[in-house]
Order: structure tokens, then sequence, then C-alpha cells
């Protein structure tokens, strides 16, 4: 009898047990809901008291002359909590992010099979820095907060309390979706995997440098293409590499996961997340849309151009590229379809807006990239405007092209009265993207804090002005912000920790002195950071490739005298082209989920899109005036 039939003999199979498998599951869903709603509440709950907090500090400081000493500490020890406990809600409602497009082409047997594996491999990460993450909150038992004189401790605990939910979430995940046989074959094949990577330590450590292609390219790339999620992929690469190949105690990955996870800058992500959903159930978004439509809706291809300036308003206000496109679709395509447009070629444009207004601020690729390069959120909010109105116009052209002679015999032109009263409902949507850079350039708020005034000003507007405001959607879309904001902000610690074992193992030096002398100097460079950028965009999407490769490339960027804002403006439209152009982007496959259209149908109408966004990404490469012509 063979090793697998001798495991299948003696594994529990639910077709066999059925009344076992259905009482396991049973317990393992209620004990899955019960702690989920609890976890569920407690995140949704801190990201209304951070708003409120922040709110709070605008409001003394700029209205009373008397700042909130503790408001910043207070909302960054409750920020980490939010984190931790958003990725915890992002797990358990399997909203990590993850490169699915290779498993898919896989027999559905399979499928079920590296579904485990990837569970698997996360509850192995999570397991393996829990102690390290317990270790690491002792530790900061001795160090004082400055405003509120308390423990760091009552922080850092949100480290192990998450990692620890996080593992909680995947056990009951394999319980309550696979039968146990499959449990069992997929727990075995992460172990044997981790068993020959722990017996291969002696030859690993002297293996040197070569160990960073070994984990940081080839455990991280089977990871992700297996589909693990993202986070843990960089976690688990990291994870081997220090414990395998160098002397580093695992309590300094989870420092590095807490420092890139704890920088305040990042709180504007959960709070711009907030802000696009609201904008989306108040109608404003619904109300920006219909004043373009009354202005271009009788032009051949009208609604075309429509869609591409309702995405580049809407994405002044939400930062999130899913809010945008959910907003502005549903309004649009039902009559773009009814005048004859294809479905593929509406999902293939919605796609291409939205990596043509990926560097509109208040962008979360722009937020990234200042935590992470240190260049200034006021800045690239102000540089990020241009360069979406370039390649704007060339999409444009597209559809002129693809539309001069459609037939719009039966389309009535609005009046200008109808034109006039669908503005002036319309204004105060159209307004606040105005209103929250006004905040920042200004000094009323800072780039973290601008995104409560766009909240409350959202609140406001639907209240009084819209009257279209939800009271009970508010909170699954508190618990939609912290799951999502979750599993962005632990890419980004787990990256952070990854670039650090980079670092560390003097790989940004080489890459640096590579990278400097390229024959052609700063267009070479820049060159070839375009098609990097365009293919870490299809692989990893564009926050994780920012977070992991950005602060290894701006210093080289600065070095060779490119400006960073400018640099940052071209990195961000290339790995928009990534993410959004099929096969691999994800963002076109959530584009054709959120159309509800095949995404066969819009693979060849996307090809002059994407052409155009890529002629759009030259110009703005090779014309600096574009993205720096209006900083002081």
């Amino acid at each position: 009898m063979t090793a697998m039939a001798q495991l299948q003999s003696l594994t529990l199979d639910a077709g066999l047990h059925p009344g076992v498998s259905s009482l396991r599951r049973s317990l393992a869903v209620s004990c899955d809901a019960a702690l989920g709603t609890l976890v569920e509440a407690v995140a949704a709950t801190l990201v209304a008291v951070e708003i409120a907090i922040l709110f709070s500090g605008i409001v003394a400081r700029y209205c009373f002359d008397s700042p909130l000493v503790w408001s910043d500490e207070l909302a960054s020890m409750l920020f980490l909590w939010l984190a931790m406990l958003g990725a915890a809600v992002a797990l358990r409602r399997g909203e990590h992010m993850r490169m699915t497009a290779v498993v898919a082409l896989l027999p559905g047997g399979v499928q079920a099979l590296l579904e485990v594996v990837a569970t698997g491999a996360a509850l192995t990460f999570l397991l393996c820095v829990a102690w390290p993450a317990y270790e690491f909150a002792l530790e900061e038992l001795f160090i004082t907060t400055p405003a509120l004189e308390i423990t760091n401790a009552w922080r850092a605990a949100a480290l192990p309390t998450g990692l620890g939910l996080m593992a909680a979430f995947a056990a009951l995940r394999l319980l309550r979706t696979a039968s146990l046989r499959l449990v069992a074959l997929g727990l075995v094949a992460v172990a044997a995997v981790v068993a020959v990577f722990w017996l291969s330590e002696p030859v690993l450590r002297q293996l040197g440098n070569l160990n960073l292609l070994i984990f940081f390219v080839g455990v991280a790339g089977a990871c992700v293409f297996s589909g693990v999620p993202i986070a843990f992929a960089f976690g688990l690469a990291v994870l081997g590499y220090l414990a395998l190949a160098t002397s580093t105690p695992l309590m300094v990955l989870v420092g590095r996961i807490d420092e890139g996870m704890s920088h305040l800058i990042l709180l504007s992500v959960p709070l711009f997340v907030f802000l696009g959903l609201l904008i989306e159930m108040t109608g404003m978004a619904r109300a920006m849309v219909g004043f373009l439509a009354s202005l271009l809706g009788h032009v051949r291809g009208g609604l075309h151009y429509v869609l591409i300036g309702a995405m580049y308003l809407v994405s002044g206000i939400s930062g999130s590229k899913a809010a945008d496109m959910a907003a502005v679709a549903p309004v649009l395509f039902p009559e773009m379809k009814a005048r004859g447009a294809k479905e593929g070629d509406l999902v293939a444009l919605l796609s291409a807006t939205g990596a043509q207004t990926e560097t509109i601020p208040p962008s979360l690729v722009l937020i990234t990239i200042g935590s992470v390069t240190g260049v200034s959120i006021a800045a690239l909010f102000t540089g990020g405007l241009l360069p979406g109105v370039a390649l704007a116009v060339l999409l444009c052209f597209v559809v002129w092209h693809r539309y001069r002679n459609e037939d719009l015999s039966h389309v009535r032109r609005a009046t200008k009265s109808e034109i006039g009263r669908a503005f002036v409902i319309a204004f105060p949507a159209i307004a606040l993207p105005f209103v929250i850079r006004a905040a920042v350039v200004e000094g009323v708020a800072t780039a973290t804090e601008v995104s409560t005034i766009g909240i409350v000003y959202a609140v406001l507007a639907g209240l009084l002005i819209y009257r279209q405001f939800d009271w009970r959607r508010l909170k699954p879309m508190l618990i939609e912000t912290a799951s999502l904001s979750g599993a962005i902000l632990l890419i980004i610690g787990t990256a952070t920790g990854m670039a650090w074992g980079l670092t560390q193992s003097g790989f940004s030096r080489s890459l640096a002195a590579a990278m400097t002398g390229l024959p052609g100097g700063a267009v070479t460079f820049m060159a070839v950071s375009i098609v990097a950028f365009v293919v870490l965009g299809s692989v990893l999407e564009g926050i994780p490739a920012i977070v992991l490769f950005g602060p290894l490339l701006f210093p080289i960027a600065r070095a060779v005298g490119i400006h960073e804002v400018h640099y940052a403006m071209v990195v961000i439209l290339a790995m928009g082209i990534g993410l959004f152009a099929p096969p691999f982007g994800v963002g076109y496959y959530a584009a054709c989920a959120i159309g509800r259209v095949n995404p066969a149908d819009g693979i060849r109408p996307i090809l002059g899109y994407v052409l155009a966004l890529f002629i759009g990404t030259i110009i703005v490469a090779a014309v600096p005036w574009i993205s720096i012509g209006f900083l002081n």
C-alpha cells in the first residue's frame, strides 16, 4: 500500500462520517461566527473612534488654537489595533490580496488542495511569529509614551493579539470549509516543505547572498503563484531567510512589521477607504456622473468621455480604485448598453480608467509612497493631477476613434436649464476634491487628518443636501473599511520586513551600484523602471511593489538626477498598467466583476486603451514638467 493510500485510509473523510463531519463543521461555523462578530464590532468601532479623534484634533487646533497634544499618540496606539484586527477580519472573510491566475488554470481537485495549502502556509507563519510577537510586547513594557504616560505595551499587545486571532480564524477556516482528509493532505504538504528547509539550514548558512534568490524570489514567488495571500507570502520568505540563513532573532522581524504598519500617515488608508464608500452611499458619485452626462451625453462616444471624467473626479475623493469603479459603473453602464456599447468595451475602458487615475490624490498608492520613501505627501498630491489628465486625453482619443460613427439620432440633447440644474445638484460633490486638497495645502489639516474633513463633509452633504443616508449601512461599511485596510497594512508590514532583510544583506548597495552604472544614465534607469513596475504591478499589485522596492529605487532615482515626485508618477502609472491589464492584472478582473462582464469579452477591446496608457506613461516620463510643474 502506498503512503498516499495509507494516509487516505487512516484519515477521517467527510463522506464516510457525515455525522461527525456535520458536527465538526457546525461547531467550527458557530465558533467562527461568534468570534468574528466580536472582532468585527471592535474593528468597526476603532475606525469610528479614529475618525472622531483626528477630527477633534483639527477642530481643537484650528478653531480654538488649543491643540490636543495626546491625539496623535492615542490615534497611533489605536491604529495598530485597527490594523491587526482588520487583518484578522480580512483573513476570516477571505479578503487578503492574492494571485489566483495560475491556480485558476488547474483542475478543481488541485485547486481545493492548494486552497488548504495556502491557509496552512499562512497558519505556519502566524504560529512561528506569535511567540516573538509576545516577547516584543513584553519588551515594550519598559517604554512609556510621552503624552499619555502609559506603557507602550498597550499598543504593542495588538501584534500578538492580532496574530493569535488570525491563527484562530485560519484554523476554523480549515475545519469549516474542507474535509479532514483534504486538510491532512494539505498540512502534510506544508509540513514537508518546512521540514526540508529546516534540515537544509547548515547548507543554507554557507550560501551567503544566494539565499536572497532562494527565499525572496523562490519561496515568495512559489507562495504567491500557489495562491498564498501576498502578505503571508512575503512573511514566510523573510521568516525563512532570517531563521535559516542568518543569526537575527525573529523578534527583529516583528519589530520591522510593527514599524511598517505604524506610520501615522498610513492611518489615512482606512479613512479614505471609508470616505470612498460614503460618497457612493450618499449619492455624491451619482450626482457628479449625472452632471457630466448632461454635458456630454449627446456627443458621439459621450458617455465614454463621461466615464473617464467621472473616474477622475471620484478618484479625487475616495483614493480606492475598487470604490471608484463600484461608484461609477452601475450609474453609467445601463445607459451605455442601451446606446449600443458592447460590454467588453465598457469593462475595458473602466479598467483603463482605473490605471489612468492611480496618480490622482488622495490615491492610497501616493500615501504609501510618502510613508515608505519620505517624499512629501503634499507634493505627491499636487504632482499627481496632471499625469492623470495626460492619460485621459489619450484615452479620449481612442474613444473618439472607436465611436466617431456612432448613431445618436435617438439621443436627446440636454437643455441649458437641465445642465444648470445638474450642476447645482453636483456642485457639493464636485467641490469635495478641492476642499480636501486645499485643507492640506493651506495647513488646515495634515495628510492624515484631511480625510476626516472629507468624511464630515460627505456626511453633512448626504444628510442635508442629497437626503440619501442609510444609517443601516454604516456598520457594514466600517467593517469593510477595517478589513480592506488590515489586508493592505499587513502587506506593508511584512514587505517592510523583507525590504529590511534586503538592505541588511547589502543587496540594496549592489542594486544601487548596478542601476547607477547603467549606460544612458537617467533615461535608461527610467526605461528599466517602467518595464520593471509594469511586471511588478501585474504580479504583486501596486502597494506591495512600492513597499518592497520603493526604499531601494527612490534613492537611486535621486542619485541619477530624477526628481522624486516625477519618478513617483512614472512608477505609479507603470504599475497601474500592470495592475489593470489582462491576463494577470487583478484590477482588470475586479472591473469585470463590478461590471458583471465575462473577462474574455474585454481582452481584445482593452488592447487599444493599454497602448494609449503606455504611450501616456512614456510622455509623462519624458516631460518632467507634467509631474512637477506646479510644485513650489
